[in-house]
């Protein structure tokens, strides 16, 4: 049934003052494991907590509405979302894989192959004839990570859709980094929306979820089928958590990516800063196709300082505003270095393939006044300079 609703009015009050037991406007809670028989043989829709949850349930069905699918399986983590998916894969299948994917993911995608679950084919998806040839191997699953972590490459989802399914080959896409509000790929195409609910949708840095939506009703069974038989099925309270933090999504994002913007331009003319990748910037090479895919450019960002590690170092130290921490997506701003943090475990040859270098770090914009982000940032930045010696720098001009 299609839901006429604007996206803004579904995340604000999907759910509210539908309790018929007490008519709370706010859903309530539900912690209970278990719930009683109306009687011998006499089940009702909740039976037992792993399976199902009317808190958990509420915030599927939200999640569902956002992003235009037939249902949403809530997990414990996005880890949990994305081994979710790979459940669907039988040995000797094959999925293609993005090369500079998140850590996590690249690390649980080598282990579950290594375990000859199914087979794997890492490529650049932002090179179409790589693309085409890893295609050819009529892969069962394709995943695609737009923006990727941490390296914000864009690729055009529907054109990707489209070589997946004629090979036969079901699409998902990870939309932690935009959420539904700036970006919606079932629209476009995917079968399976996977996001990290830990990071925009909670948006309170207070919760570990994960969630999978998927665009056909029998894939929602399928996929809850596994979640119960394994037991990943997310907490109440957890889910409790992230529909809360789901009603001020619109708004904290937009936000949010008004600073970045601003962020990026900043960063882009400093001569302490060696690149920067942001969609949003007119230079960066996926900029065409987020403004079309994307209905926002979002809040996260990445940058090569100049000078060393040294430099990275001095910077990391001297932020305020900042906090150097990982993760990402709440409402304070986060700076993380990926190669030693958050993509450490992918190994130093896996970096250097998806083109992370040591000098790279990655922002994640929170709702800080935009003045104090970017003042906070230029003296990080001048704390990072080398010592200068006689008349010229240790880099560039």
């Amino acid at each position: 049934m299609t839901d006429d609703r604007s996206p803004e009015t579904i995340a604000a009050s999907n759910g509210m003052a539908a309790d018929k037991a007490f008519r709370a406007v706010a859903p309530p809670l539900y912690l209970a494991s278990s719930y009683a028989f109306g009687g011998f043989e006499q089940a009702g829709t909740y039976e037992y907590g792993r399976t199902r949850n009317p808190t958990r349930d509420q915030l599927a069905e939200t999640l569902a509405a956002l992003e235009g699918g037939a249902g949403a399986v809530v997990v414990a983590s996005g880890m949990a979302a994305v081994d979710l998916v790979l459940s669907r894969l039988n040995p000797g299948e094959t999925i293609l894989a993005p090369h500079d994917c998140y850590g996590g993911t690249q690390r649980l995608l080598a282990m579950r192959a290594n375990k000859g679950q199914f087979n794997l084919a890492l490529v650049d998806q932002t090179d179409e004839n790589a693309l085409d040839a890893a295609l050819a191997r009529r892969p069962a699953l394709v995943l695609v990570e737009s923006p990727s972590n941490p390296l914000m490459r864009v690729v055009d989802i529907a054109a990707i859709a489209g070589k997946a399914h004629r090979v036969g080959a079901a699409l998902a896409v990870d939309n932690t980094f935009l959420s539904p509000a700036l970006q919606k790929p079932i629209g476009l195409g995917a079968d399976f929306v996977i996001h990290s609910t830990t990071k925009y949708l909670n948006g309170h840095s207070d919760v570990i979820g994960g969630a999978v939506v998927a665009a056909r009703a029998e894939d929602v069974t399928e996929l809850a089928f596994w979640a119960n038989l394994t037991g990943v099925t997310g907490s109440p309270f957890d889910a409790y958590q992230t529909l809360r933090g789901i009603r001020t999504l619109f708004p904290r994002i937009e936000h949010q990516q008004r600073s970045a913007g601003a962020i990026a331009a900043f960063l882009a003319g400093h001569d302490g800063v060696a690149a920067v990748y942001y969609p949003g910037l007119p230079g960066h090479p996926g900029h065409e196709i987020a403004r079309r895919q994307q209905a926002g450019f979002g809040a996260m960002l990445s940058f090569e300082i100049a000078g060393g590690p040294l430099a990275v170092k001095r910077f990391a130290e001297a932020v305020r505003v900042f906090t150097l921490a990982e993760s990402l997506g709440g409402v304070e701003s986060l700076v993380a270095h990926p190669a030693t943090m958050t993509h450490l475990g992918m190994g130093e040859a896996a970096r250097a393939a998806a083109g992370i270098k040591d000098s790279l770090l990655r922002l994640s914009v929170g709702l800080e006044a935009e003045g104090d982000l970017l003042a906070d940032l230029a003296q990080a930045l001048e704390a990072a300079r080398p010592h200068e010696t006689g008349r010229q720098r240790a880099f560039g001009t």
